[in-house]
């Protein structure tokens, strides 16, 4: 059985076996929190972070129209091609490695779909609870190369207070880095003092503090009074970490 406790106080490995799981036919998903018929009252979030789902939809599959309010929607592509419009008059194709940002806001209704009648389609949804209820919808999308993420973790979103070129933002003070480790490199990621992370590994396999971690595991990093450094090493690993509020 995997170790799930770290030596470091602070630290805890939330096992992918843990997550639940649905199979649709056209959708097959792993869901790191409690969402639609998967509940489980340990598993309601992590601070803000709300939902981490990983789908794999099928050819010409999809999600009908429907709507959502008053929260930060952040979908990341890892292969396949994503189709989106919405009632805002937004419509876009997601290939991999882009990222997406919808603020559902006061309300908005939207449809997702595999955007080819062939080939499957994998990405990641996770939701972050905003800090303001009832604002303006808006949705914005960007690419993030492998090259900006290899070796690193790499901002991809941020609290719109830091607005920049190239940076997605949302409505909380929560940070998305992502980073791509081929085999035996290693990046760092800083938790500041009073501050929590979730760092989940989407795809591949990667070691911290001598701890393997498989496709599907996270690691909840829970706030200190001094900052933290977190290193990975990988082996194909495709990481996305959250930098969040105690």
């Amino acid at each position: 059985m995997k170790n799930t406790t770290f030596q470091t106080p602070g630290l805890k490995l939330a096992a992918s076996k843990s997550r639940g799981a649905a199979d649709y036919g056209w959708l097959q998903a792993r869901y790191s929190f409690s969402f639609a018929s998967y509940f489980n009252p340990d598993k309601l979030g992590f601070g803000p972070l709300r939902v981490l789902n990983q789908d794999r939809i099928q050819a010409g599959g999809g999600f009908g129209t429907h709507g959502h309010e008053d929260m930060e929607i952040i979908t990341f592509v890892q292969s396949g091609q994503l189709v989106h419009q919405d009632s805002m008059g937004n419509r876009g194709t997601l290939g991999a490695g882009e990222v997406q940002v919808m603020s559902a806001g006061s309300g908005v209704q939207h449809s997702e779909f595999n955007g080819s009648d062939q080939n499957g389609l994998e990405l990641m949804q996770m939701w972050i609870t905003p800090r303001t209820l009832g604002s303006q919808p808006r949705w914005e999308q960007r690419l993030s190369p492998p090259s900006e993420r290899t070796g690193r973790f790499h901002k991809l979103v941020g609290p719109t207070e830091e607005a920049r070129d190239g940076l997605l933002t949302i409505d909380q003070d929560a940070r998305l880095f992502a980073a791509w480790l081929e085999q035996g490199q290693e990046a760092q990621l800083t938790v500041p003092a009073g501050r929590r992370a979730y760092i989940h590994l989407a795809r591949g396999e990667a070691e911290f503090e001598g701890q393997a971690m498989d496709a599907g595991d996270a690691l909840e990093v829970h706030p200190t009074d001094a900052p933290r450094t977190l290193r990975f090493t990988g082996d194909g690993a495709d990481l996305v970490a959250w930098d969040l509020p105690a």
